[in-house]
């Protein structure tokens, strides 16, 4: 029976999803928690990778069960050996050939930055200047959607076929007092492509950068080109989404 983890994790204790050597990931302890309750191996599949201290609001992987699973008793048991900052919320039975990865019609994730001093937005929040210009970095967001090829915004040397990706939504948004998102949806994305987009976008705001200067690195194709990563604990993959028809 093939089931979708529906789970959350605080990246702050991970060298990210994957599995690494010589590195704790989200995905070993997972599939540590699953073997000692399965008393055999058991690999799961995530949807996605997340970098190094990266957050999940909702992550998606596959995994193998036998039939007769129970998934309840499966996941009370799951949140009883997982560590505090990973938390499963649901197993779904999907269609056999169901894929975590390679099913998924969108991502979505959001970065959190506050222009106040906080105690307690400090782990989850980038802290900015209080006069950046959000009208402005919404202008230069809404360029994405112009293009498709994002190498600009892509860490060097990774092991993907293309960089091209179709961003349907980009915007930044006031949440509250001092502290807004940028929320932005695509296909897919490559690695490090939104904490790059997050840093380009932050020289908009602070009038270091033109809209046009952006749309103008885009065309570059060069990550040289680009402003730096914003960090990696404001970042959190929010959503995947997959068809209707997968479940089960």
């Amino acid at each position: 029976m093939r089931c979708f983890l529906v789970f959350s994790y605080d990246g702050a204790a991970y060298h990210g999803w994957q599995v690494q050597p010589n590195a704790v990931t989200v995905q070993q302890k997972l599939e540590e928690a699953l073997s000692t309750v399965m008393r055999t191996s058991v690999p799961v599949v995530g949807a996605g990778r997340t970098d190094s201290g990266v957050n999940a609001m909702r992550m998606i992987a596959h995994v193998d069960l036998p039939d007769d699973c129970d998934l309840k008793q499966l996941k009370y048991k799951l949140n009883r050996l997982l560590p505090s900052d990973i938390a499963v919320y649901d197993i779904l039975p999907v269609k056999h050939d169901a894929h975590a990865r390679f099913d998924a019609v969108s991502r979505k994730y959001c970065y959190y930055v506050t222009t106040e001093k906080s105690p307690f937005a400090r782990r989850y929040a980038c802290r900015v200047p209080a006069d950046l210009d959000f009208d402005a970095m919404n202008s230069a967001s809404a360029v994405l959607y112009e293009y498709v090829d994002f190498t600009s915004f892509s860490k060097l040397h990774t092991d993907v076929k293309t960089n091209n990706c179709k961003v349907t939504y980009a915007k930044w948004r006031m949440l509250d007092r001092g502290c807004w998102v940028f929320e932005i949806e695509a296909d897919r994305f490559l690695r490090n492509m939104v904490r790059a987009i997050v840093g380009t976008l932050l020289l908009v705001g602070r009038h270091k950068l033109t809209i046009e200067g952006f749309r103008d690195i885009i065309e570059q194709k060069e990550r040289c080109a680009a402003g730096d990563s914003a960090i990696a604990e404001a970042l959190f993959l929010a959503e995947v989404k997959y068809p209707e028809e997968i479940y089960l």
